[in-house]
């Protein structure tokens, strides 16, 4: 496919994708949207694929929302509005529910809808010097399309103050209420993101697909009886399976699992 918004690459069973509007620090717009949209719904099908980078070319890793396509919403019918919104909507679950492991390669500033980008991924991996900000109200918004995504990396508490004050923060601080899991130097990104990266690729596909699921669906859950019963039966079914059984096998015959053929 010709894309303009994007780019993807495919190595060693590990896809890219990769903002690439650098001239306007990659803030998404329509086009973005559904290329983003469509990109992860086809990968996360490809049986190829164990695992996918996001990131972005340029100095900004995402603006948010791009200028002109908001200035264009604001004329919008309510209709038009609330359809626009669902597209976003849609592409950040899509995301977020892609059965594929996801992650976040962070090389610069990070604001509005790009931290929706992020909290929508598994693992965020940031550079030292990136920014973050909600930046929304400022423009007489709010972050209401990326925030169950961001209220869910961050915390309620976190999410709080910066919805409420649009304050800029540090990686570091992105790092501590937790919508980062590390914060390394530029010089040191790449190897971090290929470091985990390789473990992922060398777990059970099929188990870390059950397990992103097992995870979505354990939290805020009451540890009841419905609960134990649950996880008793995934864990059963997961045992049951073919690669759960050749895991335990490969691992008693001392040998490498099939899946690292």
């Amino acid at each position: 496919m010709n894309w303009q918004a994007i780019d993807i690459t495919m190595h060693e069973r590990v896809a890219t994708v990769t903002l690439d509007r650098p001239d306007v620090r990659n803030a998404f717009n329509e086009a973005t949207i559904a290329e983003l949209a469509l990109a992860f719904d086809e990968l996360g099908r490809d049986e190829d694929v164990r695992a996918i980078v996001l990131a972005a070319n340029g100095s900004a890793f995402c603006a948010g929302g791009d200028l002109n396509w908001m200035k264009q919403m604001a004329g919008y019918s309510d209709a038009e509005n609330r359809a626009d919104a669902a597209k976003l909507a849609d592409m950040l679950r899509t995301i977020y529910l892609c059965p594929k492991p996801v992650v976040a390669r962070i090389q610069g500033d990070c604001y509005a809808g790009g931290m929706g980008l992020v909290a929508a991924c598994d693992i965020a991996v940031a550079v030292d010097e990136a920014n973050f900000c909600l930046s929304e109200v400022k423009l007489g918004l709010i972050p209401a399309t990326i925030s169950p995504y961001v209220i869910k990396a961050m915390g309620e508490n976190a999410a709080r103050r910066y919805f409420l004050t649009a304050e800029r923060f540090s990686a570091r601080e992105a790092h501590r209420i937790g919508f980062v899991h590390e914060v390394v130097p530029a010089a040191d990104l790449d190897a971090t993101v290929a470091a985990i990266i390789k473990a992922l690729v060398g777990n059970s596909p099929n188990a870390v697909k059950e397990a992103k699921v097992l995870v979505r669906d354990m939290v805020g859950r009451p540890v009841d009886h419905a609960l134990l019963a649950d996880s008793a039966e995934r864990i059963a079914a997961i045992r049951a399976s073919s690669e759960g059984r050749e895991g335990v096998a490969s691992f008693l015959e001392k040998r490498k699992p099939s899946w690292l053929d």
